[in-house]
């Protein structure tokens, strides 16, 4: 009875938003968020009908990355500042809490110095959102039930850019661009572990969906670095056309999609035999790529065309484009409960 009344209170909710709901057994059951970096807002995108139903003014200028809470109902927003990682201009120093069902930004995290936070992430045990602070060369944890700053962990390492954490919360990966490095943490013990050299200048972080490898993009040849998590070395390279991105596995662990943003196209490389086995074509500079929880559509951000292509990951077609703000970057999934 709870469920069900959980259900019909979404409905309603949807309704007064001028939004037609999916079917109470769709996979697609959610909807997905977009940080637009053009207009400095984040997007709410409805999935079925493929439109961006609301967008949501962020307090700062601007947010790349955007998260969403386990339970679906708030989005995060760092907010970056108006440069490109390791360029000069204004430092963030702040983090948007969105409630979604109301779309307004509800408070808004100080972190109490210049830190161009970028990249945030749910730990999946603890619960806690763990944010890149780059000028800090640190993930600065935050308590989502507070809003406080409960922990600094250092990567030892300048322009820690992205994150990703695996499956059992007890390490932390991330690449830190210029440096062109990646560093492991072990998030119980707050401390880095390993400094992995991957390229005088990378980008990027994904973990594959067993945790045995990170990827990250060499971004001065046409090659990603796959990491061996049990070593922290550099295992061995895929080789590309072209200049990669971003990265993101299929969720049956037999795929790593990978951006390609001067082609226009999407990599699918087989994790079986690390290569490149073809590619989507997609509309202009593809830049972050996620996952549905069903693993049957990947999105794709397209920062020049203000378009998220959803692929079909069984058919490897583009069976829609998203229409969202100017430069489109960060993803998350806000599943709907």
């Amino acid at each position: 009875m709870r469920i069900a009344a959980g259900f019909s209170l979404l409905f309603l909710m949807l309704a007064a938003w001028g939004v037609t709901a999916p079917p109470v057994n769709s996979p697609a059951r959610g909807f997905l968020l977009v940080a637009n970096k053009g207009d400095h807002t984040l997007g709410i995108v409805d999935p079925e009908t493929g439109r961006q139903v609301a967008s949501v003014a962020e307090s700062g200028v601007t947010g790349h990355e955007t998260a969403a809470s386990p339970d679906g109902k708030t989005g995060y927003v760092p907010i970056y500042g108006d440069s490109g990682v390791g360029k000069a201009g204004s430092d963030g120093r702040t983090l948007d809490v969105v409630d979604l069902a109301t779309r307004r930004v509800v408070t808004t995290i100080d972190f109490g110095r210049p830190a161009r936070p970028h990249c945030a992430v749910f730990g999946p045990k603890d619960g806690l959102l763990y944010v890149t602070t780059e000028l800090s060369n640190s993930i600065d944890v935050i308590d989502p039930r507070t809003h406080k700053i409960v922990a600094q962990i250092p990567t030892g390492q300048p322009e820690s850019h992205m994150l990703a954490i695996t499956r059992d919360g007890k390490r932390g990966y991330t690449s830190n661009v210029h440096a062109g490095t990646v560093s492991a943490i072990d998030l119980a013990a707050r401390k880095v572990i390993a400094v992995i050299p991957v390229s005088e200048h990378a980008q990027r972080i994904a973990l594959s969906v067993d945790d045995r490898y990170a990827f990250t993009a060499d971004q001065t040849k046409p090659q990603l670095a796959v990491i061996d998590t049990a070593t922290n070395k550099v295992k061995t390279w895929v080789a590309l056309s072209t200049l990669a991105y971003g990265t993101a596995p299929t969720l049956d662990g037999k795929w790593l999609l990978v951006t390609l943003p001067d082609a226009g196209q999407v990599a699918v490389v087989d994790l079986s035999s690390m290569k490149v086995v073809r590619t989507v074509s997609v509309p202009k500079s593809p830049q972050e790529i996620l996952v549905r929880p069903d693993n049957q559509v990947a999105y794709v951000s397209c920062h020049e065309s203000r378009k998220v292509a959803a692929i079909n990951v069984k058919t490897w077609t583009v069976e829609k484009l998203i229409e969202a703000g100017p430069m489109a970057d960060g993803l998350a999934w806000a599943a709907a409960r």
